[in-house]
């Protein structure tokens, strides 16, 4: 945090950096302003006592950075999204169009963000429907018009598109993704509230569980610091050429490999689909047809948020997240060509298909180290209340990972622009 606030500090006396600060501080503001504009037709203090109950919806309630418990405008927070985006993901793999095209560079990146964006909006419609029968079913919505339904509906659907161009600002003119600073933005937005909460529940006899939870806390912080920082260096030599009377290479280098590659990815996507089957059984619980509600039922047991099942769904689903996109992000195929294009070669190891194999066989170790520390991130929260009691920190490990990679990510984004305009000042 230290780091971070001289780093904030040497890059307001830029003035191009200062205005990127300002900027992102005023879209923040803008999004905590848009997050307490309510929907009409919903009853806000039923709304309240029913998010104290569900830990369901308490839980997408801090990914959606408290929008969803006010139910506003900006409900559905980045879901539809961030779905649209593992849709497009997964086609990617699949349709050798869309692959081609995620080989042509920023074109390619900016073309399939496109259509993720387009297919974003049904999503969120789709979404927003869903939102509206499960509060209906649960008398939080008055009776409602067909003509306010549709408004509801594009309403909660605008603000998911709001959303998203707020992202896409802060990524054009901001500090840092914007999608993860909106995430951040959101997230920090609740613990205030949740350790108020913590506070005002736990017991004098239960103080000793929550030292040990602030403990438990420090430890979390610590270990994302050493799991986000940690690689695997690879050495690289370079052969020695001779042109004319100068000899060049002959050094050696280090490839990184990060144990962390695909950072909180991963846990942003399998949070999507492990929270998916309690929501549709929640939906369809009174339906008309016995058979179809008897299922739903058992889907929002079996995947309630702190049961087993859930936990393993969630922690086997953060591990397949990230195997994939450290596929999607590290291409060893692209890496042994670029070594071999300028005369590099890894001691021990032929330049081409065994470097390759090398890379390919160095990663898949390595990411299992981080798969299986993300999964037990992602599973802390039910780990931490049962050791402690303490329900209302349900922020938990989840949280904190994101909360802490994109504050070290937005610190070496600084510092790389900060060494940018020193190399510019010198060449003019």
């Amino acid at each position: 945090m230290n780091k971070l606030i001289s780093v904030i500090k040497n890059a307001w006396r830029v003035a191009d950096l200062r205005k990127r600060l300002v900027f992102t501080v005023a879209v923040f503001a803008i999004f905590r302003l848009c997050a307490h504009i309510p929907v009409p037709g919903v009853d806000a203090s039923a709304l309240r006592q029913l998010f104290a109950k569900s830990q369901l919806l308490g839980l997408l309630d801090i990914f959606s950075g408290g929008t969803l418990a006010n139910f506003s405008i900006m409900a559905l927070g980045l879901g539809p999204y961030i779905n649209a985006s593992i849709i497009f993901q997964l086609l990617t793999m699949v349709i050798p169009q869309l692959e081609a095209l995620s080989q042509e560079g920023e074109y390619g990146r900016e073309k399939i963000n496109q259509y993720t964006r387009f297919l974003a909006a049904p999503l969120a419609a789709l979404q927003a429907l869903g939102m509206y029968f499960l509060l209906k079913n649960q008398q939080i919505i008055t009776s409602v018009s067909s003509l306010g339904l549709v408004g509801i509906i594009t309403t909660m659907t605008a603000g998911t598109i709001l959303l998203m161009w707020l992202g896409e600002l802060i990524s054009e003119n901001g500090i840092g993704n914007g999608i993860s600073m909106i995430i951040f933005a959101g997230i920090v937005s609740r613990f205030p509230v949740s350790t108020w909460q913590t506070l005002a529940v736990v017991e004098p006899e239960g103080f000793f569980n929550l030292i040990t939870f602030v403990v438990m806390s420090l430890l979390v912080i610590s270990s994302v610091v050493f799991i986000n920082e940690a690689s695997r260096k690879i050495r690289i030599q370079y052969a020695r050429r001779i042109k004319g009377r100068r000899i060049y290479g002959g050094q050696s280098t280090f490839l990184p490999l990060r144990i962390n590659q695909a950072g909180v990815i991963p846990i942003i996507f399998a949070v999507s689909l492990v929270l998916l089957p309690s929501m549709v059984g929640n939906f369809l619980q009174n339906v008309p047809s016995p058979f179809l509600a008897k299922v739903a039922r058992g889907l929002a047991t079996t995947f309630q948020p702190g049961g087993l099942i859930y936990n393993l769904v969630y922690f086997l689903l953060v591990i397949g997240f990230t195997y994939f996109y450290t596929a999607i992000v590290f291409n060893p195929e692209k890496i042994a060509d670029e070594i071999k294009k300028h005369g590099g070669f890894i001691p021990g190891i032929r330049p081409g298909k065994p470097t390759v194999e090398y890379l390919n066989r160095v990663l898949t170790r390595i990411t299992l180290v981080g798969a299986v520390f993300l999964g037990l991130i992602a599973i802390l929260p039910s780990l931490a209340q049962g050791l402690t009691g303490v329900a209302t920190m349900t922020i938990g490990g989840t949280g904190i990972l994101i909360v802490v990679s994109v504050i070290l990510e937005t610190t070496k984004q600084l510092e790389a622009m900060m060494v940018m305009r020193s190399y510019d000042g010198f060449l003019k």
